[in-house]
């Protein structure tokens, strides 16, 4: 029997794909107000570098949506960037069942169903991003382009 590879699903997929990429462990309570830029400190990175994963559903369909941790989605960007009229964030059980993750460890990369994805334009002007590593207290980071393409994923300014 084939031994099952360690890790996330997230970087399981990155390290299959030879993608380059790095591990940042930190330790911030997952309740903590201003999550995304005490995450940031705790790496050592700008804020505007860090990006949160959301499900939301569009038209009654689940679409992932990956923005800066210093901006909010906006739902009705991501609803036009999804071919969509109507966009809410989806129900907390919905994006854990569907991606395979736990809030606030939601990974872009390695979700359980594929869904239609996407990244904040912002990310494109970078040339590293940070995401969700597919836990809690783990971010990765990698070329944007990287996480595009693994993620089939548009851009589009989805940020406020």
């Amino acid at each position: 029997m084939a031994k099952k590879a360690a890790g996330t699903p997230a970087t399981v997929l990155l390290t299959a794909r030879r993608v380059a990429h790095e591990l940042h462990p930190y330790d911030v309570a997952a309740d903590a107000h201003d999550y995304g830029a005490l995450v940031a400190a705790a790496i050592g990175v700008t804020p505007a570098a860090v990006f949160k994963t959301l499900i939301a559903e569009v038209d009654g369909g689940l679409v992932v949506a990956v923005v800066p941790v210093t901006g909010e989605l906006d739902l009705k960007a991501l609803a036009s960037a999804a071919g969509g009229k109507r966009a809410a964030l989806a129900d907390r059980a919905a994006a854990e069942r569907s991606s395979g993750y736990v809030r606030g460890g939601i990974s872009p990369l390695g979700q359980r169903r594929r869904l239609p994805t996407v990244v904040d334009d912002s990310a494109a002007t970078l040339d590293r991003m940070y995401v969700s590593a597919g836990r809690r207290g783990l971010q990765v980071s990698l070329d944007p382009a990287d996480l595009i393409r693994l993620a089939d994923a548009k851009i589009a300014k989805i940020r406020t």
